[in-house]
């Protein structure tokens, strides 16, 4: 749409699991999880062209993707394309709409990223269109898309239960520097949750405890927080990607309170109190090139 403005932009921004377990499955195939997610000052950049319909036709509007990240779809297979075609045709929104990806998150990284662009783009569409939809009328939405983007709506730092729905905001964490490190490798989210059922059957699972880290942040007492993390994917991701143990290992070495994969990996997240000591676990990391160095990010917890 040419050089024009945008008529919105927006932030997605990244989360990171502090504790992940799995409680059940369900007959429809899909996971109940206890979860903590916190998001992060990772984000994506989306913009919104919108252009008026005018010729009165009263068909359905085009909706366009446009993504700096080859990886990423540009058609109706994108989360982000499906969240703004939710809203069009419940609505029979008849404009155009050109949606601008400018991906910084990296993909397949369990980090939310094509999860936490459907939740921008649902609520960007909501708000330039007028929709009146409010927060949790969007999350209710939301959950028809993916697992992860209720929270990606809600923000900031939330328990999780049932498929990601079941949400309890929990407040604000600003103590720790968050550095992230994302391994050259693709891990499907459905192959993880698959090879984790195996070995659940098998037993030898420990889990986290979710509730005692969601207490501990309730009380603001953060500085347990390091000793609560738990991922129970890791079981079924580790053995198969060794190289996320390193990353963590390398982490811890170098003066992590805490290191954890993220969702289904395989990004791997420290939590620092030094930011000394993070920015030298970033140096290590990419010195014995076990990691990118544009695929490592020294960050922090971004709250709403």
């Amino acid at each position: 749409m040419g050089n024009r403005e945008p008529s919105l932009e927006l932030r997605a921004y990244a989360k990171i699991n502090l504790g992940l377990d799995i409680t059940g499955k369900r007959e429809d195939g899909y996971h109940d999880l206890k979860t903590i997610m916190q998001q992060i000052d990772l984000y994506d950049t989306i913009r919104l062209y919108a252009e008026a319909e005018s010729g009165g036709s009263g068909e359905k509007g085009q909706i366009l993707i446009s993504c700096s990240d080859s990886l990423v779809p540009s058609d109706e297979r994108n989360l982000a394309y499906k969240a703004a075609r939710f809203l069009f045709d419940e609505f029979e929104i008849t404009d155009s709409l050109l949606i601008e990806i400018d991906k910084a998150i990296p993909v397949s990284a369990g980090l939310a990223g094509g999860s936490t662009d459907a939740a921008a783009v649902l609520m960007g569409v909501n708000d330039h269109f007028g929709l009146g939809l409010s927060r949790e009328e969007l999350i209710s939405r939301g959950v028809k898309l993916g697992a992860d983007v209720p929270f990606c709506i809600m923000g900031g730092t939330a328990y999780a239960g049932g498929v990601g729905e079941e949400l309890v905001p929990l407040g604000a964490m600003d103590d720790y520097i968050v550095l992230v490190a994302v391994p050259d490798t693709r891990v499907s989210t459905k192959w993880a949750y698959n090879a984790y059922d195996e070995m659940a059957a098998n037993g030898n699972i420990r889990h986290p405890d979710i509730d005692q880290m969601r207490a501990a942040i309730e009380m603001e007492d953060f500085g347990c927080i390091p000793e609560f993390l738990g991922n129970v994917l890791e079981y079924a991701t580790i053995p198969e990607y060794p190289i996320i143990s390193k990353v963590k290992n390398t982490m811890m070495q170098n003066g992590a309170a805490g290191a954890l994969m993220s969702g289904s990996g395989p990004s791997v997240y420290g939590l620092f109190m030094d930011e000394d000591k993070a920015a030298k676990a970033y140096d290590v990391l990419d010195m014995f090139d076990l990691v990118p160095e544009e695929r490592i990010f020294l960050t922090g917890f971004h709250n709403q």
